[in-house]
């Protein structure tokens, strides 16, 4: 039975980078619930009027309403071998709705949570800067630029660090997380689908590990042979 990938991870966890390896390896779609809905706002008819009515009011969109949106779009025919799931569901009732749209469609969940510990996360954020000429990104912990505060590739220029990135707004984001993911966790923790991946490895190592977990649950039937041998 094809897989809904559910990717689970707090601010800083990687899991976008994760999902994006994913997408590209085992050519399933990655789905993010705040795509879906602005590519949806653009359409026209009764779904898109709700988007757009609650996209105007600056108000976050329904369970309903957003379940509604992520059942069309794994209706899709891109989808018939599973998708991933970037960013959704973030409540119970949002994973009760799940279930019954997997069970609909014939998918089966796997929930993956890259696993970091939240002091870390708070370096990975605090200390981030990027050069505002290229865009390259340092971290101050952990991949320092060769000059204090200022940009390998263009040495004239000091290094910025974004108005979120502070210690304060980093811990009030993760304190959310935790608060809202938590319930999450323990219920696919319950159901015994929850996977859990060690974020504090490299990039590479986290994503053979993720590979490894799903060809356990026989997803990634589009990985070729040799891709599988290197993982």
């Amino acid at each position: 039975m094809s897989k809904i990938i559910v990717l689970m991870g707090a601010p800083g966890a990687g899991k976008g980078t994760q999902a994006r390896l994913i997408q590209e390896r085992l050519n399933l779609p990655q789905i993010s619930t705040g795509d879906i809905l602005r590519a949806r706002a653009e359409q026209h008819d009764s779904l898109a009027e709700e988007i757009r009515a609650v996209q105007a009011a600056g108000k976050l969109a329904s369970d309903d309403l957003v379940v509604r949106a992520v059942k069309e779009r794994t209706g899709c025919q891109d989808c018939t071998n599973g998708c991933v799931l970037d960013g959704f569901p973030r409540t119970i009732a949002q994973a009760e709705m799940l279930e019954k749209l997997a069970a609909e469609q014939g998918h089966e969940i796997v929930a993956i949570l890259i696993d970091v510990p939240f002091e870390l996360l708070e370096k990975r954020a605090t200390g981030r800067r990027s050069c505002p000429v290229c865009g390259e990104i340092y971290n101050i912990y952990s991949k320092p630029p060769k000059n204090d505060e200022t940009c390998d590739l263009h040495p004239e220029v000091k290094l910025v660090q974004r108005a979120d990135d502070v210690s304060e707004k980093v811990n009030v984001r993760l304190k959310t997380y935790l608060e809202q993911t938590k319930p999450l966790i323990d219920y696919y923790e319950r159901t015994g689908r929850l996977h859990r991946v060690d974020g504090t490895k490299k990039q590479e190592d986290i994503h053979q590990e993720i590979v490894r977990l799903l060809q356990a649950n026989n997803v990634g039937n589009g990985y070729r042979s040799e891709e599988l041998k290197r993982a």
